[in-house]
């Protein structure tokens, strides 16, 4: 236990000073980095994927779902995909230093806000080793410090994108420690890391709830949440059959084990007999299992009945949730009631009907004729996200370059005095 205390507090001490160098790298010696970082993961991607399969053998020899399998899969695909998204990052505008707004006050005084790095980050993830990437890219652009705890379930794919990005980094003069890897599985090392308030400045947990209620307990520093994905589809009495459909099956089926991906189907009752049997056949030919109420599950072969559980439930697998409601008021009170407060989506053709549901649904994102799926930091343009959050406070949604960070208040004066 002595050694894994000394080993915490150097990370946590090598992440302080690391954050304080960081203050005089320049956007452009950033965006090198990010370039280099990039052109790396491509062309070392036979390498990363040699790690991978480690990975994934290790996962499937221990039972993990199909989607969760997923999650750990790194394909030449998704390496790519990974590499435009740290080339995307480089390019967004170097938040350090920007001025967020400026005041001229009658005394004078030139009061100005200026975006800072909230200076040290604790980052403990599960599962997508994709993530590291990610993570290491925003931190750094940002100018954060990173400490980084995967899960033990991608710890080889975790180990080699570390080893790319370390090397990434002393190559263009940026610190070494402005991103460190946790390099041990022990639990204890995580309730070591929330003591160190006095080093690190906020930590970001993204994984499953008994993770995050663990850190939120633990922690001594600001933690920003990233809860369930307890995620819905209203589709509406007016909606067109064929779009609800399309938005129905690529929010549940395109990515299931994603935590944007639909766990809850919520059928107007008029729509139940017109097109919930088509809907339902496409669904099940996908290979999702329908856990239905009373109502939707009339008719459907194979389906199993629904529980309050099945409702607070997040799945991250083909299963969904399907309730008959009888109105968008009670679509809206079922999402109050039993979901997470990250992303809902309504299909309708009617316009009191999604001007209700955006102001009535209180979550990180609500899509209007649009998939669950596209709550993420590329869509909305923030390159990639550290984590989504269902927060209000200090972050909400896909969390970029600028929710990491805090400000400052700037006061030029020429001699005043109160």
């Amino acid at each position: 236990m002595t050694d894994l205390i000394q080993y915490v507090d150097t990370v946590a001490r090598q992440a302080r000073q690391a954050a304080t160098d960081l203050n005089a790298a320049t956007g452009e010696q950033k965006l090198r980095w990010l370039q280099r970082c990039a052109a790396m993961l491509v062309s070392r991607a036979a390498e990363i994927a040699v790690e991978n399969e480690k990975d994934l053998a290790a996962g499937a020899e221990k039972g993990l779902s199909a989607a969760m399998l997923d999650r750990l899969r790194l394909t030449p695909e998704r390496l790519q995909s990974l590499a435009d998204a740290v080339i995307e990052i480089g390019q967004l505008p170097d938040p350090v230093g920007e001025i967020m707004d400026s005041t001229k006050r009658p005394n004078g005084l030139l009061v100005t806000k200026v975006r800072v790095p909230l200076g040290v980050v604790f980052f403990i993830y599960e599962s997508r080793p994709n993530v590291t990437v990610d993570a290491a890219a925003l931190c750094v652009k940002s100018g954060n410090a990173v400490i980084l705890r995967g899960g033990s379930e991608a710890f080889h794919s975790n180990t080699i994108l570390y080893s790319i990005i370390k090397e990434s980094l002393t190559a263009e003069g940026l610190p070494e420690h402005a991103v460190q890897l946790v390099n041990t599985t022990d639990r204890a090392a995580v309730g070591e890391f929330l003591k160190r308030g006095d080093q690190i400045d906020v930590t970001i947990p993204r994984g499953g709830r008994s993770l995050i209620e663990r850190v939120a307990k633990e922690a001594t520093m600001p933690v920003i949440k990233h809860f369930d994905g307890i995620c819905h589809v209203y589709f509406d009495a007016s909606a067109e059959q064929q779009m609800a459909t399309n938005i129905i099956i690529n929010s549940k089926c395109h990515r299931p084990g994603v935590c944007n991906a639909a766990e809850t189907l919520l059928l107007h009752k008029d729509v139940v007999p017109k097109f919930w049997p088509a809907v339902a056949a496409e669904l099940q030919s996908q290979g999702v299992e329908l856990r239905c109420c009373p109502r939707s599950a009339a008719g459907i072969a194979g389906a199993k009945p629904a529980t309050d559980e099945d409702y607070a439930t997040e799945y991250l697998d083909l299963i969904l949730s399907v309730r008959v409601v009888d109105d968008i008021q009670q679509a809206v009170q079922h999402i109050r009631q039993y979901g997470s407060g990250h992303t809902e989506s309504i299909v309708t053709e009617h316009l009191p009907s999604a001007d209700y549901f955006q102001t009535h649904v209180d979550s990180s994102a609500v899509m209007l004729n649009a998939s669950t799926r596209f709550n993420d930091g590329g869509v909305f343009g923030l390159g990639a996200e550290i984590g989504i959050s269902t927060d209000r406070f200090h972050a909400r949604g896909p969390c970029g370059l600028r929710e990491i960070m805090s400000y400052k208040y700037v006061v030029h004066g020429c001699g005043q005095v109160r």
